[in-house]
């Protein structure tokens, strides 16, 4: 994929609710503003990168692109589980990511603990991948430095945070 490293950033909205509660791996939603624009040879699938909320700090990421398959959304959407607990949510937020590598196409399970077992092992194959060192270098990219903040005491945007959108370097 020829847009590898993609960048992107947006608001985080609230998805389907499913992350935290059904799965056990909350996820972040962006909004379909970011979503419509990504580049056309970014198939559906699960990608893995780094991830930063605000101005926070860069954390391994898996993220899921499409209409995942075993609920039969008819919407797409990019899902971003960020490897790291936090303390709350972060709805309304500014989550900047970068994508780097493709682990597979999204495909439908027989079960929901199936489907538990396969982002697990996404999120395994993440975390090694992620420490390849032509990988390591994007995790201190001046993109995460130029992240917008929310607070109250940043300058206000001429576009609204939530249409922001970056493409790869």
């Amino acid at each position: 994929m020829k847009s590898l490293p993609y960048f992107c950033r947006g608001e985080v909205i609230r998805g389907f609710g499913r992350g935290s509660k059904e799965l056990g791996i909350p996820t972040a939603n962006f909004p379909d503003s970011v979503v419509e624009h990504l580049p056309a040879d970014i198939s559906t699938g699960i990608y893995y990168g780094w991830a930063c909320v605000d101005n926070g700090d860069i954390y391994k990421m898996v993220m899921s692109i499409g209409w995942n398959p075993y609920y039969k959304n008819t919407k797409k959407s990019m899902e971003t589980h960020v490897i790291h607990t936090f303390k709350e949510d972060f709805y309304g937020q500014i989550l900047s990511v970068v994508m780097v590598g493709y682990i597979r196409p999204e495909r439908s399970y027989d079960s929901l603990e199936a489907l538990i077992a396969a982002i697990n092992n996404d999120i395994e194959e993440a975390k090694a991948k992620l420490e390849l060192p032509e990988h390591l270098k994007l995790r201190e990219d001046n993109f995460f430095t130029t992240a917008p903040s929310t607070s109250s005491t940043a300058p206000a945007a001429t576009t609204p945070t939530s249409q922001t959108i970056m493409n790869g370097h």
